[in-house]
């Protein structure tokens, strides 16, 4: 299954004098919606060198417990793959489906997500997000986003949910795990076409991390170096999405919202400059990026002032945080989300 096309103007006619017409008219004169190739050539050329890098230090420290640096080192370029991948399946790259595919299959085999899952997945969060009944980054078994969701909590989920506030960043740590093994359990259940292609990505990159981890390392040394690379893998992904939308408002069933609104009214900018764009993948301009889900990352920084003014003018809620300050935001509003559970 390729990438599916998502709700931007690349793919469907905008309503003629629409306020987001009118937007897009604005940024596509700015050239804000071409794309970028050059950029993404140079971020995955620094990618591969780091990678590459990477694998000379790991043979050249052996079965050594300075491997841990590795690991960690490998977390964080496991991230940055992770954010390639995650702009390929959103046509950032290329304008066509297949390059763009291309690139997104052999990022999600070097990070262990699959591509194809993952694309089928985020895009029904991008057509409805924190929607309760249709966004599946909102749809957590051990966490709840609003009391409703912590009500219908049972179990062992009752119980994280009720603390979920002060286990979130600990829960992070089987994020990348989770991902990795959502995409076996859709090519399990055959959710996902071409299989054996899909087997293949998933499979076969898997036994060559594993078989190198413990033909070079002890069988502890290996474990050790699993549990740091995917721990800090986890926590950086899920540090970097999560205060995108988390805390934000939530969208009931049959509340009616147009594309500009509901992609705004539920999506958090992290400022912070130059340094932000890098750590967080360019996911720190979330409001431009739901709205515009095509435009290259690079472009994102420079169409952030042309929407918030636009918002501003047409009195439209537009949120923006620093990192710091959106965690906190995240923290308690999960806590309140919880709190009918420390009730009982």
């Amino acid at each position: 299954m390729t990438a599916t096309r998502d709700s931007s103007t690349d793919s469907k006619p905008l309503p003629q004098g629409s306020d987001f017409a009118r937007l897009t008219k604005e940024l596509k004169a700015a050239g804000l919606l071409d794309r970028r190739r050059g950029y993404y050539v140079l971020r995955m050329t620094i990618n591969a060198v780091l990678l590459g890098g990477i694998a000379v230090m790991f043979v050249a420290l052996g079965d050594s417990w300075w491997q841990i640096a590795t690991a960690v080192a490998l977390a964080v370029v496991s991230t940055q793959l992770a954010f390639i991948g995650h702009d390929a399946g959103h046509r950032q790259i290329f304008r066509s489906h297949r390059h763009n595919d291309v690139v997104g299959h052999l990022h999600g085999s070097l990070t262990g997500i699959s591509y194809q899952w993952w694309v089928a997945k985020h895009n029904r969060h991008h057509a409805n997000p924190n929607h309760e009944d249709h966004d599946p980054d909102i749809e957590i078994h051990a966490l709840a986003f609003s009391r409703a969701q912590a009500a219908e909590k049972r179990g062992v989920y009752s119980w994280i949910t009720k603390y979920q506030a002060f286990l979130f960043f600990p829960l992070l740590t089987a994020e990348a795990v989770v991902l990795r093994l959502s995409g076996f359990v859709a090519l399990y259940r055959r959710e996902l076409r071409a299989p054996w292609r899909e087997a293949a990505l998933q499979v076969l990159p898997l036994l060559a991390y594993l078989t190198a981890l413990f033909v070079v390392l002890s069988p502890l040394k290996a474990v050790v170096f699993i549990v740091v690379h995917q721990s800090l893998m986890g926590v950086y992904l899920g540090c970097s999405f999560a205060p995108n939308h988390k805390g934000m408002p939530i969208i009931s069933e049959g509340q009616r919202l147009d594309h500009l609104h509901k992609q705004v009214l539920t999506s958090r900018n992290v400022t912070g400059g130059r340094w932000v764009d890098a750590l967080l993948g360019g996911l720190n301009h979330q409001v431009e990026h739901h709205l515009y889900p095509h435009m290259p990352r690079p472009n994102l920084r420079h169409a952030q002032p042309v929407v918030e003014d636009f918002c501003l003018r047409h009195g439209i809620p537009y949120s923006k945080t620093t990192l710091r300050n959106s965690y906190g935001q995240v923290l308690r509003h999960l806590h309140d989300a919880g709190a009918p559970l420390r009730g009982k």
